[in-house]
C-alpha cells in the first residue's frame, strides 16, 4: 500500500505532467488508428475488432496497451520515472482483455442471456485482479493460495494452479473462438462455394479449433492428457449406446451437407410436412411452411426417410387443375382458349408452357386435365392454382362452354287403372321428372 501511495503520490504531481502528455497522446493515437483501419476495411456490426462504434471493439484497447507499453520503456531513456504507466498498463490489460473477451463472446453467440452473465462475471474478476495488481496484493495472495493444495495420487495440485489453469483455459478457448468466427466470416462472404459447402467448412472448423483449445486449457490447467485415453474409450461405450442417436444426428448433418442433397432454400416435403429449408445445423434442420410454422427435423429422418425435393436439380413444378365441359361444346376450340388464358396468368411459365389434355370422359361431362409449370415453388401453389382456375372460369363463360353437375332422372312405374279423365291427369303426375 506504501508503494502505492508514493505511485499516486508521483503519477499526480507537477513532475508527471510530461507522462500524462505522452500517455494521452498514445490514447489519442490509438483511436486514430482504429478510426482509419475501420475505414480502410470492409467494417461488420458483429466485427470483434472494431465493435459497433470502433471505440468499443477490440482493437482500440490493444493499439493503446501496445502503444503505452512502448512509450513507458522509452520513458527512462528521456529521464523520467515511468511512475503514470506502471498505473495505466494494469488498466489497459483489464481493458483489453474485457474488450476481446466480451466481443468474441457476443460473435459467437449473439443472443444468449447466460453469456451476457458469464461477461459480467468475467468483467468483474478481470477489474478485481487488476486492482489487486495495482495495490501490490496480487503477488501475496498468489503466495497464499499456493499453500492451499491436494495431493491425488503422485499429482499434487494447488488452488493457485487451478485458478490459473482455469483463466488459461478461458484465454485459449476465447482465441479458439476469435479465430474460427474470423474464419468463419470469411467463409460465409465467398459466393464461389455454395452456400451448404460454407455451413460444413465452417462447422468443421469451428469444431476443430475448439478441439484443440480445449486440449491446450487442460494442458495448462495441469490435467494429463494421457488420461483423456480412458476418457475416449467411455465416451465411444456411451455413444454406443446412450448416445447413439445423438451421434448418427451429427454424422447425418455433415453427411447432408457434403453430399447437398438438401440446400437451404430448397422446397421440400418430410413426413407429410412442407416448406422451405432455412437452415442445416449439425444435429437439426429447419423447415418453414408457408403458413409461417417451422418444423425441427432430425438430421437421422431425413437420410433414413423418405424427403421430396422440389428444388434439387431443377427448381420448376408441374401443378395441375381439373375441369369439366358439357359433351356437346367444340372440345379442340376450348383446348386452345384455355392454354391461351393459362398462359397469360403470372408465375406461369410459357417454357414448358401449359397444356390441356382429354383425360377421361365423365358420367357428366368431358373431363380436362390443365397442365402447368412455375418456377418458385417456396411462393405457394395453392395461390397460382386459384388463379388459373379463375383464368380457366372466365375462358369457359366467355364461349359459352356449361360446366355440367350430376344429374339424375327419375321415372314414375306401376300406376294404378283411372278412368280416362283421371288417366290424363295421371298421365301429367307420372311424367318423367328431372331434379338436378
Amino acid at each position: 500500500m506504501n508503494e502505492l501511495q508514493a505511485l499516486l503520490g508521483r503519477a499526480f504531481s507537477a513532475d508527471a505532467l510530461a507522462e500524462w502528455a505522452v500517455l494521452l497522446g498514445c490514447l489519442l493515437l490509438a483511436g486514430l488508428l482504429s478510426w482509419v483501419l475501420s475505414r480502410a476495411v470492409n467494417k461488420r456490426e458483429s466485427s470483434v475488432l472494431f465493435g459497433e462504434r470502433v471505440i468499443d471493439g477490440a482493437l482500440f484497447p490493444l493499439l493503446a496497451l501496445a502503444l503505452t507499453f512502448g512509450a513507458g520503456r522509452l520513458l527512462p531513456l528521456w529521464g523520467l520515472a515511468p511512475a503514470l504507466f506502471k498505473l495505466a498498463l494494469p488498466l489497459l490489460v483489464s481493458l483489453a482483455i474485457i474488450r476481446v473477451t466480451a466481443r468474441v463472446l457476443t460473435a459467437a453467440w449473439p443472443d444468449s442471456a447466460p453469456i451476457r452473465l458469464v461477461e459480467r462475471i468475467g468483467s468483474w474478476v478481470v477489474w478485481l485482479g487488476a486492482v489487486l495488481w495495482v495495490t501490490g496484493l496480487l503477488p501475496i495472495i498468489l503466495d497464499e493460495l499456493d499453500n492451499i493444495g491436494w495431493k491425488f495420487g503422485a499429482v499434487k495440485l494447488t488452488l493457485r494452479n487451478v485458478i490459473e489453469g482455469g483463466l488459461t483455459a478461458a484465454l485459449v478457448l476465447v482465441l479458439a473462438l476469435w479465430v474460427s468466427a474470423a474464419i468463419e466470416a470469411r467463409l460465409l462472404q465467398r459466393e464461389s462455394m455454395h452456400l451448404s459447402m460454407r455451413k460444413i467448412a465452417a462447422s468443421a472448423i469451428r469444431a476443430l479449433l475448439l478441439f484443440v483449445g480445449l486440449l491446450f486449457a487442460l494442458s495448462a490447467a495441469g490435467i494429463d492428457l494421457t488420461a483423456l485415453g480412458v476418457l475416449g474409450g467411455a465416451l465411444g461405450v456411451g455413444i454406443g449406446f446412450g448416445l447413439q442417436k445423438l451421434a448418427a444426428n451429427y454424422v447425418s448433418g455433415f453427411v447432408i451437407l457434403a453430399e447437398r442433397s438438401l440446400r437451404i432454400g430448397d422446397m421440400v416435403k418430410v413426413d407429410g410436412f412442407e416448406g422451405r429449408v432455412t437452415d442445416i445445423k449439425t444435429r437439426y434442420t429447419v423447415i418453414r411452411s408457408l403458413g409461417g410454422r417451422e418444423a425441427i427435423v432430425p438430421n437421422e429422418m431425413l437420410i433414413t426417410q423418405r424427403v421430396e425435393n422440389a428444388s434439387l436439380a431443377d427448381p420448376r413444378v408441374l401443378l395441375s387443375t381439373i375441369v369439366q365441359v358439357s359433351y356437346g361444346c367444340d372440345v379442340e376450340r376450348v383446348i386452345e382458349a384455355l392454354i391461351a388464358a393459362v398462359t397469360e396468368v403470372p408465375r406461369v411459365l410459357s417454357d414448358p408452357g401449359p397444356a390441356v389434355q382429354l383425360s377421361n370422359f365423365a358420367n357428366d361431362g368431358l373431363e380436362l386435365t390443365v397442365f402447368f409449370w412455375i418456377m418458385d415453388p417456396e411462393n405457394g401453389s395453392g395461390n397460382v392454382r386459384s388463379m388459373v382456375n379463375l383464368a380457366v372460369l372466365r375462358t369457359l363463360n366467355g364461349l359459352g362452354v356449361e360446366i355440367p353437375y350430376p344429374q339424375r332422372v327419375l321415372h314414375g312405374l306401376g300406376q294404378p287403372t283411372a278412368s280416362p279423365v283421371d288417366g290424363a291427369g295421371d298421365a301429367q303426375k307420372s311424367a318423367s321428372s328431372t331434379t338436378r
